[in-house]
């Protein structure tokens, strides 16, 4: 049947069946379409909600773990082949796009909580996303750090997590709390300014 070939080729890829993605990862989050392709070893927490067509790879040494409460949108790519990606809590993934990549034996994302990452961001290297931070624009991220802060709502802008936005590169940049750069470009360019 249909069911079985699909099943079949999914088991090839590493992934969960569809059977497999409903019973472990769906009794305790939220899949809303059986489009979502799913590792069979990473590991998800509880309460996440998978839109249709998000894909969490996972290969060779690759190492995922994900937390609770995250909301990933279409088009959210998760890969790891080497190193290690750990995403904690209550983060929004998308919409309009995200790639995150641990392609290296040294690589390590690591994605605080309450993060905001959309509109065609692409992470790789050694990057930490601290809580509440925000990546807003097609832009590739590589052995970026951005400082805890509050979320996006948080009145008090010297306060809130990190930022980048814009469009391009963003290379071995460090941002402090209450930070934002705002690129076009090459991010090294571009000034480092408070986000009130």
């Amino acid at each position: 049947s249909m069911t079985e070939y699909i099943n079949r080729q999914r088991a090839s890829k590493n992934f969960l069946t569809t059977t497999g993605l409903i019973n472990t990862v769906g009794a305790r989050n939220i899949i809303l379409d059986t489009s979502v392709l799913i590792g069979k070893n990473a590991v998800i927490g509880a309460s996440n909600t998978f839109y249709p067509g998000v894909i969490i790879e996972q290969r060779g040494d690759g190492r995922i773990t994900i937390g609770d409460g995250n909301v990933f949108y279409p088009g959210t790519y998760i890969l790891s082949t080497a190193g290690e990606i750990i995403i904690g809590n209550n983060n929004e993934f998308g919409p309009a796009g995200i790639t995150v990549k641990a392609n290296m034996p040294d690589a390590l994302i690591a994605i605080a909580d309450n993060g905001r990452y959309c509109d065609g961001v692409s992470i790789m290297g050694r990057t930490t996303l601290g809580t509440g931070s925000q990546i807003l624009g097609n832009i590739t991220v590589q052995n970026c750090m951005l400082a805890d802060g509050g979320t996006f709502q948080e009145p008090d802008p010297d306060k809130r997590g990190a930022v980048l936005k814009g469009f391009g590169l963003a290379r071995n940049i460090a941002l402090e709390i209450g930070q934002v750069v705002n690129g076009m470009g090459d991010f090294a360019n571009s000034p480092i300014e408070q986000q009130r």
